[in-house]
């Protein structure tokens, strides 16, 4: 089975985000703030990036949609953080709606005539060091479900919230259902719709899903440009600093190291 997850870059979609905003030009200057994108940076190379890094099943791919008008230097430097992955492939496309983009860019990538297991993650988020390896396996065992089903979810649901900064690493567990990180899709041969044709949290109105509580399976970012906290009712989140305990825990299992995240957001 084809293993596929797509990460959105800061592209400016059409549609896709909860803060609107006027035009793609508008849109743009928000996303390519250089504050904004310093922060996406750090979260994507101390967070994101190095439970990818460190799967234990290393077969799968891993897209990064951008916008064809990211500013370059924020290109070069995506690349050279993505040098160390080469499961990573980044997409250009230029503003387009957000669904069809996204869509397109994943059946671009797929054999078509292979079953295909799709994810979605933001670039502030990150999964455990065995994510592919533990959705293949949860994919075998339903095979029976998939036999029925064009499209079949599945959803880890108990993970951590965090937040980096230049002392280390706050966080506390969740278990969250259906939040988007850590969730996935197979998708039976030849269907063209996608795991992004789909509202993260309203998978289980269009298709069965099966999901799992046993272990901590993802780590969900918590910043000051998170999309879903830029509207006025969102408060903030006290989280405890993690103990030298909970630090190995993040090195174990998402290979996030305390002290890389200490040195780049000092």
């Amino acid at each position: 089975m084809q293993v596929i997850g797509l990460c959105r870059f800061s592209y400016p979609a059409e549609g896709g985000f909860q803060v609107e905003h006027d035009d793609t030009a508008t849109r743009e200057a928000y996303l390519f703030a250089p504050a904004r994108l310093e922060e996406r940076f750090r979260h994507f190379e101390a967070i994101c990036l190095p439970g990818l890094k460190a799967q234990s099943d290393p077969d799968f791919t891993f897209l990064v949609l951008v916008g064809t008008s990211l500013p370059p230097a924020a290109r070069e430097r995506l690349e050279a953080l993505l040098e160390g992955l080469p499961q990573a492939r980044i997409v250009a496309r230029p503003p387009g709606p957000h669904r069809a983009v996204c869509q397109e860019v994943i059946n671009a990538a797929r054999d078509m005539a292979v079953p295909c297991l799709q994810f979605r993650h933001d670039d502030d988020d990150a999964v455990a060091v065995d994510f592919v390896a533990t959705l293949r396996e949860a994919a075998r065992d339903v095979a029976s479900l998939r036999a029925k089903h064009r499209l079949v979810g599945f959803d880890w649901n108990r993970g951590y919230v965090a937040r980096p900064d230049a002392e280390g690493i706050c966080a506390e567990e969740t278990v969250t259902p259906y939040w988007g990180v850590a969730e996935a899709m197979a998708v039976a041969p030849g269907v063209k719709q996608s795991t992004m044709n789909f509202g993260h949290n309203k998978i289980m109105r269009f298709m069965p899903t099966v999901t799992f509580t046993d272990r901590p399976m993802y780590v969900r970012g918590h910043n000051e440009h998170n999309d879903s906290r830029q509207k006025k009712h969102v408060k903030p989140v006290a989280l405890p600093r993690l103990d030298g305990d909970g630090e190995a825990l993040f090195r174990e299992r998402f290979a996030i190291d305390a002290d890389q995240v200490r040195r780049i957001f000092a």
